[in-house]
């Protein structure tokens, strides 16, 4: 069984990890967000990322703690 997908939406065409998980409330601040990167309790699109600013795009999924987001990006145009 699988967890719900949360769209979160970003102002941009491209926002990094560490900004993501403060936008989607997953975790407090920046420190926070670091430490669950660093310890490799972060997956980009199925796979763990160490890097704090990794960029993402529409599309892109992020799990934290059992919880899974989508990024969303305003359409182009």
């Amino acid at each position: 069984m699988s967890n719900p997908i949360d769209d979160v939406p970003i102002r941009d065409s491209m926002i990094r990890l560490g900004q993501l998980l403060k936008l989607a409330n997953l975790v407090e601040d920046g420190v926070e967000a670091a430490e669950l990167i660093k310890n490799g309790l972060v997956r980009v699109n199925g796979e763990i990322d160490d890097r704090r600013g990794r960029q993402l795009h529409t599309g892109d999924t992020v799990t934290v703690n059992g919880q899974t987001i989508r990024v969303v990006a305003p359409q182009a145009g």
